[in-house]
């Protein structure tokens, strides 16, 4: 049985737990190490999304899955997104990381390349035009989960 921690016993935790996450031997050995391979905004944007949503399962898979994905856009995410050309997409019909199947990979490459043909940064998928200070995680997430899946042709699945 687990006890109830306290306020103080949570930050507590937290801070131990930022302490030792938040070091360069543990970035290496993350996922989030391959966003960090960029210096590029929309190369960053690209694939920390992409890596995050692959991010279940052992460490060292979603770093090679990601790697994989990175070697398929000729490393250079945000360029092969936006340039692209059918037979480009051929390469990508075999990827798959656990549930995320090809159906799901074109999507993301659809959607990328349509949205970076109208916007400098991903950050504006999440943020409203109403956009307020008072808007809340939660409220962001729902307005890029609307905007990702704007396109008419979205598969269901993916959704």
């Amino acid at each position: 049985m687990h006890k109830k921690l306290n306020t103080e016993q949570i930050k507590e935790l937290l801070d131990k737990k930022v302490t030792e996450f938040n070091q360069p031997h543990f970035i290496l050995k993350d996922p989030i190490s391959i966003p960090h391979k960029f210096s590029k905004l929309q190369d960053i944007e690209i694939m920390g999304l992409w890596t995050s949503v692959l991010a279940w399962g052992q460490r060292k898979t979603i770093i090679n899955k990601a790697n994989e994905l990175i070697v398929l856009m000729d490393n250079n995410p945000h360029d092969f997104v936006l340039h692209h050309t059918e037979s480009d997409v051929k390469k990508f019909l075999q990827f798959k990381h656990r549930t995320f199947n090809t159906t799901d990979t074109l999507y993301f490459l659809h959607f990328f390349k349509n949205y970076y043909a109208n916007h400098h940064s991903l950050e504006d998928a999440f943020l409203c035009e109403e956009f307020n200070k008072d808007e809340n995680t939660e409220q962001m997430l729902k307005h890029f989960h609307k905007t990702f899946f704007s396109l008419e042709d979205f598969p269901h699945r993916t959704k």
